[in-house]
């Protein structure tokens, strides 16, 4: 990608999604192979008046080594000062940016699932404490790199693969608008608007009905329904994810109940998850199959007792710009944001309006999204007396 599309990129992410204050330090986290981009990241954040800059590049050949020749000990154990880093973040308002996407998408996938799956180092409860606290502004984004590229489009030689690749992270990101951050803040309205209608209508549940799923949702009294624009209890404004084109909401952990089919592969702690179905008892996940990966997903939710549980419903319409290029980019930050999706884990506290409510919210070291809507799933508001609405059908909004 060229220098200018770059620059442009991380002005995006660190100026509006972020929303770099004068005299923060950031936090980068990146991976070896997006050193370009992080570059960018980080002459912007100076720009926009940082005080320093922490990049902290992961090597998955590293994790790799950790789950291949490490002992159970070894997976086990994640050092104090990492947790310890998270909190001073949100204790010093830090800002914080992530860049998503994998370089190396299939370089676990020869290890034991359930090693893979067991490795606490992907699961840190203090990134749950920061989020729920609001105490940092942050936002997370994609950055193509040559292995990403060649899994998402194995048809194409590599430099066309990454090419395309590029070319449709500059669409969903909308760095194709003559304003991107107008751009944005005009499809943030749109949201905000379905989740205030959303909240407003005050279901008792949501069921999600198609192929292979048929699944009821319970809320909370006080759930309320948010976009992905965020507000730090400073009151700086950022938008957690871009691309973001969903809804979402902080479900009952307690009332979750029957079986829901996954519409999209779930690239999960260095792994890829197909053709998943989890079927759902009382809340509780009770059983998880897959065509492919399903022991990394049962060792991840065998990590405490909130890990089998619900934390997140999301809604997500078809007017996005994701869900129309009809690809599977093997990175959830894109794939949650073109299907309506599902997060077994920790609950979002801010999504929640009565202290009684959050009292019941779900906790969990982990979050762990997957893709459960499409055009051929209808979802409905249950309200309270069983009566039902619909809300979408064939991606359109009904509410």
């Amino acid at each position: 990608m060229d220098q200018a599309t770059l620059e442009r990129f991380a002005e995006l992410l660190v100026g509006f999604a972020a929303n770099v204050q004068p005299g923060q330090i950031v936090a980068v986290s990146s991976e070896i192979g997006k050193e370009p981009l992080t570059r960018a990241i980080a002459a912007s954040a100076y720009a926009h008046g940082a005080t320093y800059v922490d990049v902290a590049y992961a090597d998955p050949w590293i994790r790799r080594a950790r789950i291949a020749h490490g002992s159970d000990a070894a997976l086990e154990t994640v050092p104090s000062w990492i947790g310890e880093r998270i909190l001073a973040l949100g204790d010093q308002r830090c800002a914080r940016v992530a860049l998503t996407g994998p370089t190396a998408p299939r370089l676990l996938e020869d290890l034991d699932p359930a090693r893979v799956g067991a490795d606490r180092a992907q699961t840190l409860r203090e990134a749950g404490k920061v989020l729920n606290d609001r105490t940092t502004n942050w936002t997370i984004g994609p950055c193509p790199t040559p292995g990403w590229a060649a899994q998402v489009h194995p048809d194409l030689s590599p430099d066309e693969a990454l090419a395309r690749l590029w070319e449709q992270i500059v669409h969903v990101c909308r760095l194709d608008e003559e304003d991107p951050v107008a751009a944005w803040r005009e499809r943030m309205a749109v949201l905000r608007g379905a989740a205030e209608r959303l909240t407003a209508a005050r279901f008792d549940a949501l069921r999600f009905a198609g192929p292979g799923t048929d699944l009821t949702v319970g809320l909370l009294p006080s759930s309320q329904w948010l976009s992905a624009s965020f507000e730090t209890r400073d009151g700086i404004a950022h938008v957690p994810n871009l691309p973001s084109e969903e809804v979402f909401t902080t479900p009952d952990p307690a009332r979750v109940d029957g079986v829901v089919r996954a519409t999209k592969p779930l690239q999960l702690a260095g792994a890829t998850i197909e053709g998943l179905t989890v079927r759902f008892e009382g809340g509780r996940a009770v059983q998880i199959d897959a065509e492919r990966g399903a022991d990394v997903l049962r060792s991840m939710t065998a990590h405490d007792d909130g890990a089998a549980r619900l934390g997140e419903v999301a809604l997500v319409d078809g007017s996005g710009r994701i869900g129309p290029l009809d690809t599977v980019f093997y990175d959830t930050l894109l794939d949650e944001n073109a299907a309506s999706h599902l997060a077994l884990g920790q609950a979002f506290a801010f999504a929640v309006g009565d202290d009684a409510d959050r009292e019941r919210i779900n906790t969990s070291m982990v979050h762990i999204d997957f893709m459960i809507g499409g055009d051929d799933v209808a979802v409905d508001g249950v309200a309270a007396d069983g009566s039902r609405t619909p809300v979408l059908r064939d991606g359109v909004w009904q509410v």
